[in-house]
């Protein structure tokens, strides 16, 4: 599938990404800082195969875009049963735009504006966030963006600790309804396949805080390129996020720990920051279309910078 941008005489075109391409966009993200996941490109693909462009000079890549689109309404996961989610906590369609990468040596010659443009196409109608880098945020209002709040990445070795006494259990064995009703809570729309696959990537572990019968918090953690990377984490109180922490860091084993916090979760970045965690970077939380309602007092971690 191919979409023509701007005057072909340039050899400059942008189209769908094969998936070996998203592979090579991963990689570019890896040489941006970014530290994606070793396996999160499979998982990103599944959400929506047409939500991931390329841009073409001569027939090589030298952009890439997401623009991944998530389904609200039914859906079917794999053994899952088929599910139904409504209300107005959502926005009735959202999308979320990440990977923005044109390669150096191609930059200043408008193609990544060209790319932009054909991302925002394809989420005509949804409400669209992403986290972008401090420097991009004026060029995003340009296009509609407002500022929502920062996230800041806080990394290091997490020491150990004695845990407060959270119920802790492997998130594969709760019932899987639980774990995407939660998840629905706190992330801007309901995305019960990409959960699916997340939490069965390869070498990755996911725990979740029971108790009386509910789940009370939720966490994964997956190995990157440097370390490991914990996200999503969601918790009722600081408590529970720091069992996670405790009990995610213990799982993957030795090597630096990343968490992506919330800023307006001021317990998120003080439990950070106790752990002896430090900021590596920002990013600037921003949507277009009206901002969706979650609840900031139970989001400790973001799940990606890549897809939200």
């Amino acid at each position: 599938m191919e979409r023509s941008v701007g005057q072909a005489t340039d050899g400059y075109r942008v189209r769908v990404m094969s998936r070996a391409e998203l592979d090579l966009a991963v990689d570019w993200a890896r040489a941006e800082g970014w530290n994606p996941g070793l396996h999160d490109a499979g998982a990103f693909h599944a959400v929506d195969p047409a939500g991931f462009l390329v841009g073409l000079l001569d027939g090589q890549p030298v952009a890439s875009l997401s623009v991944v689109r998530y389904s609200v309404g039914r859906y079917s996961v794999g053994r899952y049963p088929v599910g139904h989610y409504s209300g107005g906590r959502h926005p009735a369609n959202f999308g979320f735009l990440g990977f923005y990468i044109v390669r150096p040596e191609a930059r200043g010659r408008g193609y990544g504006w060209r790319l932009w443009q054909e991302g925002l196409r394809h989420l005509e109608g949804c409400t669209v966030g992403l986290d972008g880098v401090v420097a991009q945020q004026e060029n995003y209002r340009k296009s509609g963006f407002v500022l929502s709040h920062r996230n800041i990445r806080f990394g290091g070795s997490v020491p150990d600790g004695k845990p407060g006494g959270t119920g802790l259990t492997d998130a594969r064995t709760v019932p899987f309804d639980r774990l995407t009703a939660l998840d629905a809570e706190l992330f801007p729309a309901p995305r019960p396949g990409f959960l699916a696959n997340w939490i069965a990537l390869p070498g990755a572990t996911a725990l979740a805080a029971v108790r009386d019968g509910e789940v009370t918090g939720f966490g994964a953690i997956r190995p990157c390129h440097t370390g490991f990377k914990i996200g999503p984490l969601y918790a009722a109180d600081g408590t529970v996020a720091r069992d996670l922490v405790l009990a995610l860091a213990r799982a993957a084993g030795a090597g630096p720990v990343f968490l992506d916090v919330p800023e307006p979760n001021g317990v998120a970045v003080r439990l950070a920051e106790e752990m002896g965690l430090s900021p590596q970077f920002e990013t600037a939380r921003m949507y277009l279309g009206p901002a969706p309602a979650t609840d900031p007092k139970r989001l400790f971690g973001v799940t990606s910078f890549e897809l939200g």
